[in-house]
């Protein structure tokens, strides 16, 4: 039976307990939710499935800034310690280039077999001997970075993001395709190695099928968002689509999800595991957090928007003019609502934060409220110059 075109069977949830129940999954409603040590890195990567990772540096870079907003006391050389020794963490792509928990390897080796059979435009101009001189010297001279080489007959940039060093780019495709791995970064300086060699294996895990990759990304959804739908399971990946619903219909009959309906949401159907509902109801703590514009909460704009009722705006790239909130502004969640957005700067010379720009976009504001964040301002700038 139907009910305004909606199955009778639906629950409907109020969109503040889908946001609760989404803050509590990307564990932002709790101090230290992953511990305090250099274990909180591995734990918060393997929970949230990806950290982003962004060049952009008007404030530390999105990846630690991430990490930052879920463990309080967290430090760079945490991981680092993961990356290059530990081995519990590695890059590639998800959505965007994301440190990615290491068990989760054998999900993207798909992905690199795609890179080997149709590289892409960008590595047209990567000859076999280009990719044949980058290998060779990694397998020779042990892990190296483009610093490192410096025998390249420099090119003409095709693109702004482009290197003269022909190098450079054979470096990327063999990243893409699974050859080798970024062993360590020293800010965007990457160091490669063999992948087999960088992780002491005799070969790479077996490769996941199709249906496992559409199972994972479910499971990674479920884990890090808790209420769920297509778009958000699928983020920038909608050929998986039509895979990924016939195994959401699959567990809805197997009672393993619930088909919910958020009042007032965009999207009519969302999906969740059935003892999320029955989670803690205690007091929402007011928790403030400044989050970065590629924290995991915010990068899904359209869910955001929906969800909170704030539209983000990334203006790095919005002519001067054009600019609402600031070059490059931080959205401010209070509790289980976003108050403010706040454009920020990293003055490192005088060792200063600055705040080019404060906006209130919520329903709350005002003295008391205004206090809490600067106070988080204060941690946050310690943190930024420490």
């Amino acid at each position: 039976m139907l009910i305004c075109g909606v199955p009778a069977s639906m629950l409907h949830i109020t969109k503040n307990r889908a946001k609760r129940i989404w803050l509590n999954a990307q564990r932002l409603d709790t101090r230290a939710p992953f511990g305090e040590d250099q274990r909180a890195t591995r734990t918060a990567i393997e929970h949230l499935g990806y950290v982003q990772i962004d060049t952009i540096n008007v404030i530390e870079r999105s990846h630690h800034h991430i990490l930052f907003t879920r463990i309080p006391h967290y430090k760079r050389a945490h991981l680092h310690q993961a990356q290059k020794f530990d081995k519990t963490v590695f890059e590639y792509w998800t959505h965007a280039l994301s440190y990615v928990p290491v068990r989760d390897f054998r999900f993207f080796l798909a992905a690199m077999k795609r890179h080997r059979t149709a590289p892409g435009k960008w590595f047209d101009a990567v000859t076999k001997d280009d990719l044949r001189k980058v290998l060779r010297l990694i397998r020779e001279q042990g892990a190296l970075s483009i610093r490192d080489i410096d025998d390249d007959v420099l090119v003409e940039k095709d693109h702004p993001w482009a290197s003269r060093k022909p190098s450079r780019r054979a470096l990327q495709l063999a990243f893409f395709t699974g050859a080798v791995a970024i062993s360590e970064r020293s800010g965007m300086l990457k160091t490669y190695e063999l992948v087999d060699r960088h992780f002491g294996w005799e070969g790479p895990p077996k490769a996941a099928t199709e249906a496992e990759i559409a199972d994972y990304l479910i499971d990674r959804a479920l884990r890090s968002q808790g209420v769920v739908n297509l778009d958000s399971i699928c983020y920038l990946d909608a050929k998986r689509k039509s895979r990924v619903l016939r195994l959401i219909e699959k567990r809805v009959r197997r009672k393993q999800l619930v088909a919910v309906e958020i009042d007032g949401a965009a999207t009519p159907q969302y999906w969740i595991e059935p003892g999320t509902l029955d989670l803690n109801r205690r007091p929402l703590e007011e928790l403030i957090h400044i989050l970065s514009p590629f924290d995991p909460l915010v990068i899904q704009r359209k869910r955001l928007g929906s969800f909170f009722g704030y539209e983000h705006r990334f203006e790095a790239y919005v002519p001067k003019e054009k600019r609402v909130f600031g070059y490059f502004t931080l959205p401010v969640l209070a509790g289980d609502e976003i108050v403010a957005a706040i454009d920020l700067k990293t003055d490192r010379q005088r060792r200063q934060l600055l705040v080019q720009k404060w906006t209130w976009v919520g329903r709350k504001s005002g003295n008391p409220l205004k206090q809490l964040i600067e106070e988080e301002l204060h941690r946050f700038e310690r943190f930024q110059l420490s």
